[in-house]
């Protein structure tokens, strides 16, 4: 079965007054959306795991177990993580760690939470 892990920022902990943000972001609707890229993975047959890290040494602790924890056939980048500026330390983290942790896995990147399973599948369909 293909499985995919989505990464992202714990929502509880994004500074949702960065004016890099899109404005009306919550965290209760990036949580929603979440919810919604693991039903549409869901339907597309394949096993779905989230890892929303925190923006510290933690959440690259939280991501590096996840990684260990499983074989991912893509990783799935969100773009709460690339697309701050103020983020680009964490954005770079994340994909060493993926890299790193998950070597043979395709990497994604998503737009908003919705559309992760449509990243993953842009990438394993070149797979």
């Amino acid at each position: 079965m293909t499985r995919i892990l989505f990464v992202g920022q714990k929502p509880e902990t994004v500074d949702f007054s960065d004016p890099a943000l899109p404005p009306g972001f919550a965290a209760n609707k990036i949580n929603a959306g979440i919810a919604i890229a693991v039903e549409k993975i869901r339907e597309r047959g394949w096993q779905g795991d989230t890892c929303m890290i925190t923006p510290d040494a933690a959440g690259g602790a939280m991501l590096e177990a996840a990684l260990r924890g499983a074989a991912y056939d893509c990783v799935v980048i969100g773009g709460g993580l690339r697309l701050p500026p103020k983020s680009l330390g964490l954005f770079e983290m994340v994909v060493n760690l993926v890299h790193k942790g998950a070597s043979t896995a395709a990497i994604a990147f998503n737009t908003r939470p919705e559309d992760t399973a449509e990243a993953a599948a842009r990438q394993l369909v070149r797979s």
